[in-house]
């Protein structure tokens, strides 16, 4: 026996898998910006991070040969 779908149905059924589709590429999209926001924050903390490492170096230095 074979199964009848109306057009309202197989419209209906063609809408919520377009929805699907749409809402799962807009999750995945999210998620990789979601990601890279983070991996960029990481960076710069770390660059921030190595700056001061750097300047309190160099002030030791200057304090070690009497130039401060």
């Amino acid at each position: 026996m074979q199964d009848h779908l109306s057009k309202g149905e197989i419209a209906k059924d063609a809408l919520q898998s377009g929805a699907e589709a749409t809402a799962g590429a807009v999750g995945h999209v999210a998620t990789i910006i979601t990601g890279a926001v983070k991996d960029v924050a990481t960076t710069v903390g770390g660059l921030a991070t190595d700056l001061f490492e750097i300047r309190d170096a160099a002030r030791r230095a200057r304090q070690e040969h009497g130039e401060d």
